[in-house]
């Protein structure tokens, strides 16, 4: 499988890559200038460097360009990625009390700066909600480092889908 990641052209490769982080073609641009890869797991190791080395700005950005967890308002808008992430988790299934209080929790949470951030992964709406209500009194600075924890959470993920798909 390497092989045919290392064979594709930058347009192929940015594409398959570039919402490994959310909306952050830049990385797959950035990862693409650092083939060839001699395996999978070399090439996941440089993304997360990327990511890691670069800016608060840059990562903030990242953070903002994730969807609010449980918005049946703005389902439409979600990357292919996070709607079958929140779909995944039941967030398409809640009660309209739960939606109310997704809302309520997003609102609450924009203080930070940036929305709400989880893994969703092998969690359902109720391990999340109970997650967001204890996060939501957190320390802005604890929550940035939790954020982005989670954005690698969600792109190693991600990443392992990919491999797991063959490409």
């Amino acid at each position: 499988m390497i092989n045919k990641i290392n064979k594709l052209s930058q347009s192929e490769f940015i594409k398959v890559f570039a919402n490994i982080f959310e909306n952050a073609t830049w990385i797959a641009e950035e990862l693409y200038k650092l083939k060839p890869f001699k395996d999978f797991n070399e090439l996941s190791t440089k993304m997360m460097d990327i990511f890691e080395i670069s800016t608060r700005e840059k990562k903030l950005k990242i953070l903002n360009d994730h969807p609010d967890l449980g918005n049946k308002a703005k389902i439409g808008s979600l990357t292919s990625d996070s709607l079958k992430e929140q779909k995944n988790s039941g967030l398409d299934q809640c009660t309209k009390e739960e939606y109310n209080e997704f809302k309520k929790l997003n609102d609450a949470y924009k203080k930070f700066g940036f929305p709400f951030i989880l893994a969703v992964k092998d969690k359902n709406k109720i391990e999340i909600l109970n997650n967001f209500r204890k996060r939501v009194n957190s320390e802005k600075a604890i929550e940035f480092e939790e954020a982005i924890k989670q954005v690698k959470k969600i792109a190693s993920s991600r990443l392992e889908n990919l491999n797991i798909k063959n490409i």
